[in-house]
């Protein structure tokens, strides 16, 4: 028998409600500012991101993604003039997420634009290229070693010498990256590999169009006023409110996409000769990887209870409600292995966290009254395979309970349906 509760309306126009809905079903392919610098599993789209921004924050806001991944949240949040922070388990999208964030001065992008034409002559089978040895040592160099992919090996090489000579952190951080992208162009999921040529090619038409990546967020988020860089922190996000470097984070808006409960999603390695998995990409960002897929999507997905996970998800989203104050929305963008059974947990957890659930008004008559999309083309999968409820993702939105005398605002109630009527 499904229990019957009743929710509370998120208070929008009905404007800015419909802005979020279509943000969130907003199918494009990901593009625009700093977005095609990496390519990161599971990402989710910038509509629907800097839709949330416009409808919940001002300028001088602050938006914070506890699950930062390949940094949607945090550019979006600096192209609309907000202050933008990520935390993220993994030191690469700690590094993909930097990035992409950063912006660069106007004499910095010139540098940058210059060596987007040169950096393909760097990449030279006849030359030497730099053997990174300690990355050997750790195995780094796994399955690029053999006779198809030894000279896609020293290409990367050489295009990672040429990153290193452009010698200032954050200049050298937008070579790697370019190098990372052309990388997992060249390598990740490739049935044929291509050609060095193509490889030097492919090298600097993305660093080109980096740069005028770069350029349009520099152009945005001056908009809004003097520009501000994120801050992003390499962590586990359970117990942020206690880092020193968060200490006064106050956000008003939290987007985030937290790993998703029973679903397969590769986030931190690359899939070369079939599904032989390489950990290059650490190498090419001048990071260390030394865990294995659970500890990215806090607990393996074929564990059937899901303890792990939600004992996780719980001190994640504990910690953000610990930064929260009662004017601070929550919004998440979840997928679920088993949706019929893992939801309700997820949401009870919510509640056990201090969070009260809020929906959109005009969604009253659809499925149980929340915001679903449907997945675009991405490379993860369920347990399961074909149609599943992993190929469905819903937006969660919430607040901190009110107590005593504060009462949030209600345009109506109804009773809720489970997630599957």
């Amino acid at each position: 028998m499904n229990e019957t509760v009743q929710p509370t309306f998120v208070d929008l126009d009905g404007d800015a409600e419909a802005a979020l809905i279509a943000g969130a079903r907003f199918a494009e392919p990901v593009k625009g500012l700093t977005h095609g610098f990496y390519k990161y599993p599971a990402r989710f789209s910038p509509a629907f991101v800097r839709a949330a921004i416009d409808v919940f924050t001002e300028p001088g806001d602050t938006v914070l993604d506890n699950h930062v991944g390949g940094g949607t949240t945090v550019v979006e949040a600096v192209a609309s003039g907000r202050h933008a922070v990520g935390v993220d388990i993994s030191s690469l999208a700690e590094f993909v997420s930097s990035v992409k964030a950063t912006v660069f001065s106007e004499a910095e992008l010139d540098v940058l634009a210059e060596w987007a034409t040169k950096a393909p002559n760097a990449i030279d089978l006849r030359k030497q290229s730099i053997h990174f040895g300690h990355y050997a040592e750790l195995g780094y160099y796994k399955h690029l070693q053999h006779k198809s992919r030894w000279r896609l090996r020293k290409a990367i090489e050489q295009g990672m010498a040429a990153a290193i000579s452009l010698a200032q952190p954050n200049l050298e951080a937008f070579g790697r990256c370019a190098v990372l992208r052309t990388a997992q162009w060249a390598l990740d999921g490739r049935k044929q590999l291509p050609t060095i040529g193509e490889f030097r090619e492919c090298l600097g038409v993305t660093a080109t169009a980096m740069v005028a990546g770069a350029r349009a967020l520099r152009t945005a988020s001056e908009a809004h006023g003097a520009p501000t860089n994120a801050l992003i922190v390499n962590r586990s996000a359970a117990g942020l409110e206690d880092d020193v470097r968060l200490a006064n984070i106050r956000p008003k808006l939290v987007v985030t996409s937290p790993p998703y409960p029973g679903v397969h999603v590769l986030y931190h390695r690359w899939q070369v000769d079939g599904r032989k998995e390489s950990a290059l990409p650490f190498m090419i960002a001048k990071r260390l990887d030394g865990s294995g897929a659970a500890y990215y999507t806090m607990g393996d997905r074929k564990a059937a209870d899901q303890l792990n996970y939600f004992k996780n998800i719980k001190a994640s989203m504990g910690s953000v409600a610990a930064v929260a104050n009662h004017d601070t929305i929550i919004v998440q963008m979840v997928a679920f292995g088993d949706a019929a059974r893992q939801l309700p947990r997820y949401l009870a957890v919510m509640a056990e966290i201090g969070l009260e659930e809020l929906l959109l008004p005009s969604l009253q008559g659809e499925r149980d009254g929340r915001l679903w999309r449907a997945v675009p083309g991405r490379r993860w999968y369920s347990r399961q395979r074909g149609e599943t409820p992993a190929s469905q993702e819903v937006v969660l939105i919430h607040r901190k309970k009110t107590h005593g005398c504060e009462s949030p605002q209600v345009i109506a109630t109804l009773p809720l349906a489970s997630p599957e009527s």
